[in-house]
C-alpha cells in the first residue's frame, strides 16, 4: 500500500470524525459504512453486532462505545427521512473494522489507521496515569514532611498528647471536609480502619491537604497561638478557608473526590520501573 494512499485514507477517516457537545470525538456508523463502501447498511449492522460482542468480551461497557442514535438522510424527492445510526468511539471503530468485510480495500486501510490511532490513545492514557501517579507520590512525600512540622508547631502551641493531636487533626479535617472528621471520612470513602486516608487520595485532594497543613503550621507560628483550644480553632479555620477557596473556584469538594489505589503499591510499582530502566 503506498504512503500516498495511506495518507489519503487517514484524511478520509479524520474528515468524518465528529465532536459532540462535551468535546468527545465520535464517528457516525452511517458515515463510516459509506467510506468503507457498504452499499446496504443492514450488512454493516452485522459487523456492528460482532463488534459489540468483541467489546463485551474485552470487559468494556458496550454502551460507552456504541451509542444508538438517528440520522436524517436525503431522499430522491428532496425530502428527508430519519434512519437508525450509531455514534462510535475510536475503540468501537477499531473493533468494527476488525469485523468488517476484509475484501473491501478501505477496510484494510481502516484496520491499519484505527489500530495505530487506538494504540496512540491507549499510550496517552497510560502517560496521563503515570503523570497522576508521579504527582501523588511527590505531594504525598511532601505532605509527610510538612505533617512533621505541623506536629512540632502544634506541640509548641500546647497540643501535647497523641489524643490531643488526634483531636487537633480532626479540627483541620472538619474545616476542609465540611464537618467530617477522620472517622467520618473513612466511612464516606468506604475505607477500612487499617487504611490511611492520605494514602488513597489523588493529587488534587492531597494538594488541598498539603495547603491546609502548611498554612496551619505558618499561622500557628506567625500568630504565636497558645493553648490547645486555640490551636484546634486555628486548624479548623484554615481548613475551612481552603474549602471555601475550592468552592469559589468551582472545584469538587474533597469528600467527593475518588478513592485511589494505595500509594504504597504505586510507590513499589515506580521503584520497579526505575530499576528496569
Amino acid at each position: 500500500m503506498s504512503k500516498l494512499m495511506e495518507k489519503d485514507g487517514q484524511s478520509i477517516f479524520e474528515s468524518i470524525k465528529k465532536i459532540n457537545e462535551y468535546g468527545a470525538e465520535y464517528w457516525s456508523a452511517r458515515d463510516l459504512a459509506k467510506v468503507l463502501d457498504y452499499k446496504d447498511f443492514r450488512n454493516f449492522e452485522t459487523a456492528i453486532e460482532k463488534a459489540k460482542k468483541s467489546c463485551e468480551t474485552s470487559d468494556h461497557n458496550v454502551s460507552d462505545h456504541f451509542v444508538e442514535a438517528t440520522k436524517m438522510v436525503q431522499l430522491g424527492s428532496n425530502s428527508e427521512r430519519e434512519v437508525k445510526d450509531y455514534h462510535l468511539s475510536r475503540y468501537a471503530c477499531y473493533l468494527l473494522i476488525q469485523n468488517a468485510d476484509p475484501s473491501k480495500s478501505m477496510v484494510a486501510l481502516g484496520q491499519t489507521y484505527f489500530a495505530v490511532q487506538t494504540r496512540k490513545q491507549e499510550l496517552q492514557e497510560e502517560f496521563e496515569l503515570m503523570d497522576e501517579e508521579k504527582k501523588r507520590l511527590a505531594i504525598r512525600n511532601e505532605l509527610k514532611e510538612h505533617n512533621k512540622k505541623l506536629v512540632d508547631a502544634a506541640n509548641s502551641a500546647g497540643v501535647k498528647s497523641n489524643m490531643e493531636y488526634a483531636i487537633f487533626q480532626n479540627h483541620g479535617y472538619q474545616g476542609l471536609y465540611g464537618g467530617l472528621n477522620a472517622k467520618d471520612i473513612h466511612e464516606r470513602k468506604q475505607l477500612k480502619k487499617s487504611q490511611k486516608i492520605l494514602d488513597h487520595m489523588g493529587s488534587t485532594e492531597l494538594a488541598a491537604n498539603l495547603f491546609r497543613a502548611t498554612q496551619t503550621e505558618e499561622k500557628l507560628k506567625r500568630d504565636k497561638v497558645k493553648g490547645k483550644h486555640n490551636a484546634n480553632k486555628t486548624h479548623f479555620e484554615v481548613g475551612k478557608k481552603v474549602r471555601d477557596t475550592i468552592e469559589e473556584l468551582g472545584g469538587t469538594m474533597p469528600e467527593d473526590l475518588p478513592v485511589l489505589e494505595d500509594i504504597k503499591k504505586v510507590e513499589k510499582k515506580h521503584k520497579k520501573l526505575t530499576r528496569n530502566t
